[in-house]
């Protein structure tokens, strides 16, 4: 079939160019991995736990902190290798118990416990639980100690009782309640966003680039060539459609079970986001088909196909997740869905934030589907008008 043999030599040619290996499958990893681990994402945070000394009051600290949750506490032995692993990221915050800590507080002095951050906007919400294990703990000391100094006792009963005390005081209940939706982004994980983002850009950018050839066989003649034979046009645009659609799928795949089996990235349903890939590469796949007829040179097809590629990903929302734009402006976040990669987003944010099924993204899939039947048929036109001059 002549469709398929344009499509092996288009293929051909585009993978033999050394430089893919890297722009097509190795970049896009790169920078999901890089964003990803600057984000920080919705794992745990780490808090280490360095205890100069050993006493009972440094453990029962320690359960204390265990307990709260929001975090998890790692214990260090060497207070240097606990500031370097903040330093490095690997834990969010570091706290250094002096020795001496259940001897200090038993004589009623005061004890300084360090913590080690790298900026204070990084344990936010991580403080405010250190707060509340201490707070805990010296509320007990203080109690035993007054009731000590009342002749109620020694200080380790008065501690005992204190402890006994406190489980029997009735909770306090905090009912919480939501209002409003839920973020957007909550359900995602600490490399989904980027993952999805990266494989719509990557798919668009690198089809769109593939327009170049498509210039180049008009430059050549080789299509008013192959016209002047019982070749219609729409058997060459299905051989060059078919050579960009494969580029692009060859991408999506890649990206999609690479991101799985390194990051952990969670795709929702395996169906759903197969089909919003394909749907999406047959976007890219006829927007480049109708830049390769409109162009006039290669240089420009190069030029156009880089800047449109990133303007649109820019407002599409692959850099920025569409969920800010909704909070900064509606009118931002209704431009947006003037590109594709907007609804292809809305797809993929829809399989995994809200576990939605094939038929829950069945209107965003039919949304890219009119971007195909629109940029095809501009394409078959402009291609024809180029052919028959």
């Amino acid at each position: 079939m002549k469709p398929v043999a344009i499509a092996r030599v288009n293929l051909l040619r585009f993978f033999r160019n050394r430089s893919v290996v890297f722009s097509v499958f190795l970049l896009p990893m790169f920078i999901v991995l890089l964003l990803g681990a600057m984000q920080g994402g919705a794992s745990t945070p780490k808090l280490g736990f360095v205890a100069l000394g050993e006493d009972s009051f440094t453990s029962e600290f320690l359960g204390i902190l265990e307990g709260v949750g929001g975090f998890e506490v790692v214990q260090i032995d060497d207070e240097s290798q606990a500031v370097r692993q903040v330093e490095r990221g690997a834990l969010r915050a570091a706290l250094v118990v002096p020795a001496g800590y259940e001897a200090t507080l038993r004589s009623g002095g005061d004890v300084e416990i360090r913590m080690v951050t790298r900026a204070a906007q990084e344990v936010q919400g991580i403080t405010e639980m250190i707060d509340a294990a201490v707070t805990r703990q010296a509320t007990l000391l203080r109690a035993a100690r007054f009731a000590e100094q009342k002749g109620a006792g020694t200080f380790d009963e008065a501690l005992a009782v204190a402890e006994v005390t406190q489980t029997k005081l009735p909770a306090v209940i905090v009912l919480a309640s939501m209002a409003g939706e839920p973020f957007a982004l909550a359900g995602l994980g600490q490399f989904d966003i980027y993952a999805q983002g990266m494989l719509v850009l990557f798919i668009f950018i690198t089809t769109l680039n593939g327009a170049t050839n498509l210039v180049q066989s008009r430059q050549l003649r080789v299509s008013h060539r192959m016209y002047s034979t019982p070749t219609p046009v729409r058997t060459m645009i299905a051989g060059e459609a078919l050579s960009r659609f494969t580029i692009a799928i060859i991408q999506g795949a890649f990206i999609f079970v690479g991101t799985w089996l390194i990051f952990g990235v969670d795709w929702g349903s395996p169906i759903g986001a197969s089909l919003t890939i394909i749907a999406f590469a047959l976007v890219a796949t006829a927007g480049a088909m109708l830049l390769g007829a409109m162009a006039s040179n290669e240089q420009q097809a190069s030029g156009i196909s880089t800047a449109l590629g990133l303007g649109l990903a820019a407002l599409g929302g692959c850099m920025v997740p569409l969920a800010v734009f909704e909070l900064l402006s509606d009118t931002v976040y209704r431009v947006a869905h003037v590109t594709p990669h907007a609804w292809a987003l809305e797809a993929f944010q829809a399989l995994v934030a809200e576990d939605a099924g094939v038929g829950d993204i069945a209107g965003f899939l039919a949304i890219l589907l009119g971007y195909v039947v629109l940029l095809g048929l501009l394409a078959t036109w402009r291609l024809r008008r180029t052919l028959v001059r």
